[in-house]
């Protein structure tokens, strides 16, 4: 029999109390509106992309370092019939005593990695694919960190190939100049299907690249300026491609002044996504105008309202690829709640 998600949470909220445990709760509201204008681009489709995902979750916390988590994630798309397209499951343990913090379970996606640049995961990302399901591990400490992490994306099948990412990310500060990496490997394996003629790939991407962050030291908010080396390194096993290295030169600069702000991202370089042609998105998350080489995007922002609990921020993005420029409007909303301290 199914037991009711409310009566799970209400027997909760019994044995918290009686045994003085602290009870959490948030509620995520985020709503999104993505309009991007890319008629006869090679590498990417015109589309508008639009939702609003709730996000309810309710925990318990105790020793002051131990948390539990569940909730849920439901997504609608604007224009749907449905009210409900997508519901993704949140359930996890947390222990986060700093320096240390670590998660394993189903648990929301912005919450560790939402400092990988868009080379790594395309905005969408973050609309359809919200939670990770798998392991986060950190250490931290203000500026600093280091991070290892699995997202199991995909269980295998006669019909679904098992698939899964390991990565790791860190940041190292001295003074106004900074280190930092991205990296991660993805495994696109076979289905349960033996009569079913299919590759093994592996795809992987690292990012290391310097930086100096002037932020407050001018008259400037924000002013970030960092240059690094992205290294795509794929294969195709059954295929004996051996491994295919992509490089390129990644320079990301961020200014901000008050409500506005610039983000501009310059890549030179060979194209990435080898094998896109042949499995598109299921293989690669990241942006795939990527795949044209030479690239650049030129974020123009206004932040409404930005603050703990509610950010409204409206975006006009230049994109400039394959001799042509492209178009992009984004407007997102995101409301969050909680009692957390």
């Amino acid at each position: 029999m199914r037991v009711p998600l409310f009566i799970i949470l209400l027997l909760g909220i019994v044995y918290a109390e009686t045994f003085s445990q602290e009870v959490l709760w948030k509620v995520k509201v985020f709503s999104f509106f993505d309009n991007s204008e890319f008629a006869e681009s090679e590498y990417k489709v015109p589309q508008t992309l639009s939702g609003i995902q709730i996000a309810p979750e309710i925990g318990l916390r105790w020793d002051s370092v131990h948390i539990t988590g569940a909730g849920a994630n439901l997504l609608h798309e604007f224009g749907s019939n449905d009210p409900v397209d997508k519901l993704y499951l949140t359930a996890y343990y947390e222990f986060n005593n700093r320096p240390f913090r670590f998660l394993m379970g189903a648990f929301p996606r912005d919450n560790v990695l939402d400092k990988y640049p868009r080379v790594f995961f395309q905005d969408s990302i973050s609309y359809f694919r919200p939670n990770i399901n798998g392991i986060f591990w950190e250490i931290h400490s203000e500026k600093d960190y280091f991070n290892l992490w699995l997202d199991w994306t995909s269980r295998m099948s006669e019909t679904v190939r098992e698939t899964f990412f390991m990565g790791f990310s860190g940041r190292y500060n001295k003074g106004m100049f900074y280190l930092q990496h991205f990296g991660y490997m993805f495994h696109y394996a076979k289905n349960q299907d033996p009569s079913t003629e299919e590759t093994l790939h592996d795809n992987g991407l690292f990012l290391t690249s310097a930086g100096i962050d002037l932020s407050g030291r001018t008259f400037m908010d924000v002013l970030d300026i960092n240059a690094g080396w992205a290294a795509g390194v794929e294969r195709g096993r059954d295929e004996n491609t051996g491994w295919i290295i992509n490089n390129g030169l990644l320079i990301e600069t961020r200014l901000g002044y008050k409500y506005l702000g610039i983000f501009n991202a310059f890549y030179i370089g060979r194209g990435q996504m080898t094998f896109y042609e042949d499995h598109n998105n299921e293989l690669y998350w990241g942006d795939p105008i990527y795949r044209a080489g030479n690239y650049n995007r030129s974020d123009f922002f206004i932040n409404f309202i930005r603050n703990s609990k509610v950010n409204v921020k409206l975006t006009y993005s230049l994109h400039l690829a394959e001799s042509r420029v492209y178009h992009e409007q984004l407007l997102k909303v995101s409301v969050n709640i909680n009692n957390l301290n």
